[in-house]
């Protein structure tokens, strides 16, 4: 039978493991595909270069995915029998553009990962901050290991989006939910 200090030291053990694991590190492709964040910073540069708009939406993809429901790439889901996307949404039909770039982005990821590695959630918050510096704007850490949505609501999308209509009090309600 196991004494409860052994049970205690499993737990503890357990706890930080998990924790390791499971937590966010602008580290967590370091070791298991050290080319990804490379890859990604070549294909949001030469997307920008040829047309610097670009950098501007894919900020724009990670902020609409954000909203949402966190950063979770459910944007980036294609509606099925059994749910609509957001991609769908009010707020995402005229300001939300990329999507090629991104898939373009992750083919490449997986090509030079031999495998698929590196979450669409990461790539688009990578993709982001890259497509910022790419304009000359600051840059910043982005921590990794987010894990893909699997489903997505287009319902949810038009209730929390920000819309054009909104008025400075209701905007800032919006942000602050």
């Amino acid at each position: 039978m196991a004494s409860p200090t052994n049970c205690l030291l499993h737990a503890f053990l357990w706890l930080a493991l998990a924790t390791t694991v499971f937590s966010l590190s602008p580290k967590f492709y370091d070791r298991v595909c050290p080319q990804a964040l490379p890859a990604i910073n070549r294909i949001v540069k030469a997307a920008v270069h040829r047309e610097p708009r670009m950098g501007a939406s894919l900020l724009c993809l990670h902020f609409h995915d954000c909203f949402v429901n966190g950063c979770d790439g459910s944007l980036l889901l294609d509606s099925t029998p059994a749910f609509e996307t957001g991609k769908n949404a009010r707020g995402n039909l005229n300001p939300v553009r990329g999507f090629e770039v991104i898939d373009q982005i992750k083919a490449e990821v997986d090509r030079v990962c031999g495998r698929p590695t590196v979450s669409c959630a990461d790539i688009l918050a990578v993709a982001a901050r890259d497509s910022v510096v790419a304009l000359e704007g600051p840059t910043w850490k982005v921590r990794l290991g987010r894990r893909d949505s699997t489903t997505a609501s287009r319902a949810l999308a038009d209730s929390v989006l920000p819309s054009a209509s909104m008025d400075l009090p209701a905007l800032i309600k919006n942000f602050k939910n």
